[in-house]
């Protein structure tokens, strides 16, 4: 019995001619890098960088027979409330839970003319799909697209979009908000705390795009300066940050609970609610060692209010010193200890994000 093949997107032409090294990724050959992890986060954080994120799972959730079923379903699904999105091209952050109130998964649900679009981490994909069809008692319609992503972040990436597509008052696409066109649609959204567009897009396109793109300037960015740019700004990855073991109440991700209104059972609520009444007894939150060492996933972290471990680490190359995500005792404040290969070094708690357009942003 052999391995099944790796997935590839449409662009891994593009990938291969550029020299990537590529790895696999959630069952996809993926560009780890271009030549330089280094280069690559710096372009974003200075000018403007895209990164190939077909392989994210693009769903479309749209309306049965009777009309209102997708609505109902993804407001029984989601911990936030889809309810929220008032107009078509509006955009909400969310996680999904499973009745003990674990993150099933997060995703960005999209509202379109006709139903929603739901973008869901890759590594879930299979996991998703049979979540949302075993619980559609509503009777909605679920599609998987097979469609190529394209990220553009970076302070120039407005600029150097609408040059290499054509695309005109991209910037007048509020944050956290799409507009569609000619099968094409522009997300003002991303995963790196700099301005940007992620666009969903057949795949032949995104192939002439990216073109444009690098031809305009912006710099190809791979998986590895991928993380180290969500870190920086604070955002999580799934597997590592939070699971099915976490709620968002232990995963800094209280914000996107939509509590209101009381009558709105989505799945987990009774045990999030539970969890909430008695307080949580962790937190995900931030730590710095200024000093030398590298903070990685796994590595235990000594409090005054007890023992806790970094879910996601490295060494940030906008600071010049290694930063974390780490899940602690709620009462964790202050200096801590990390244990590196066995040596505790001083490291100190603070609030993420760490940077925001460029600049650090904690105290």
């Amino acid at each position: 019995m052999t391995d099944a093949p790796l997935r590839r997107t449409p662009l891994y032409p593009a990938h291969v001619d550029a020299g990537a090294k590529l790895v696999d990724f959630a069952g996809w050959e993926m560009p780890l890098n271009y030549g330089s992890q280094m280069v690559e986060h710096r372009a974003v954080r200075e000018h403007a960088g895209m990164f190939d994120v077909s392989h994210m799972t693009v769903i479309d959730v749209t309306d049965g027979a009777g009309g209102g079923e997708a609505l109902a379903l993804l407001r029984r699904l989601l911990a936030n409330d889809v309810a929220k999105l008032g107009a078509p091209g509006q955009a909400l952050y969310g996680v999904m839970l499973n009745d003990e109130a674990g993150i099933v998964d997060d995703l960005i649900v999209y509202r379109r003319d006709a139903g929603y679009r739901a973008v869901v981490n890759a590594a879930t994909r299979d996991k998703v799909l049979a979540w949302l069809a075993d619980r559609n008692d509503e009777g909605a319609r679920i599609e998987e697209r097979d469609l190529a992503m394209v990220a553009v972040q970076g302070p120039a990436a407005i600029e150097l979009f609408e040059t290499a597509s054509g695309w005109t008052d991209v910037t007048g696409i509020a944050p956290f908000s799409m507009r569609e066109q000619d099968g094409w649609m522009v997300g003002r959204t991303g995963y790196t705390g700099e301005d940007g567009v992620e666009v969903v897009l057949p795949g032949d396109a995104a192939l002439a795009l990216w073109g444009q793109l690098a031809d305009a300037g912006v710099r190809p960015a791979g998986l590895a300066a991928r993380d180290t740019l969500r870190l920086e700004a604070g955002l999580n990855l799934y597997g590592q940050d939070m699971d099915e073991t976490t709620s968002p109440l232990v995963s800094n991700l209280a914000w996107t609970v939509a509590w209101e209104p009381e009558a709105r059972d989505f799945i987990g609520r009774a045990a999030l609610a539970r969890e909430r009444a008695a307080g949580p007894a962790s937190k995900l939150t931030g730590l710095v060692m200024e000093e030398k060492g590298v903070l990685r996933h796994g590595q235990r972290v000594v409090t005054e209010s007890g023992e806790g471990e970094i879910t996601s680490g490295i060494f940030s190359p906008t600071l010049g010193y290694s930063i974390a995500l780490a899940r602690l005792p709620r009462a964790a404040k202050g200096a801590c200890e990390v244990d590196v290969r066995g040596r505790l070094k001083p490291a100190r708690i603070v609030r993420p994000p760490f940077v925001r357009k460029g600049s650090k942003v904690f105290d």
